[in-house]
């Protein structure tokens, strides 16, 4: 194996580890303003992946440049999913009539 390789293996590993103890210390009002900055880098994953994407020379990094923009794609739309969830917990209900009245 490279050393290139093993460098980065263990900074995915870190970046992991690092990634799972940040998000689990959030509390879950401060949710919704960390969606809209992972729906932030998630789109700059997206043009990255169009880029790489569209300088692909060989059948195999089409491909992977293709599921690397269904993927991303795939995380903006769901983080917008998951933030429009989370906004709706905050709005008021409106007052129900009693219909048997």
């Amino acid at each position: 194996m490279s050393n290139e390789l093993v460098l980065g293996i263990y900074v995915f590993i870190m970046a992991i580890f690092v990634g799972y103890e940040v998000i689990s210390r959030v509390p879950s009002v401060l949710h919704t303003p960390l969606m809209s900055g992972t729906n932030a880098i998630h789109g700059i994953v997206v043009l990255g992946a169009f880029l790489v994407a569209g300088a692909a020379d060989t059948t195999l990094l089409r491909v992977l440049g293709f599921i690397a923009v269904v993927f991303g794609a795939a995380n903006v739309f769901g983080g917008f999913v998951v933030t429009d969830r989370m906004l709706e917990m905050f709005k008021k209900k409106a007052p129900t009539e009693n219909k048997n009245a």
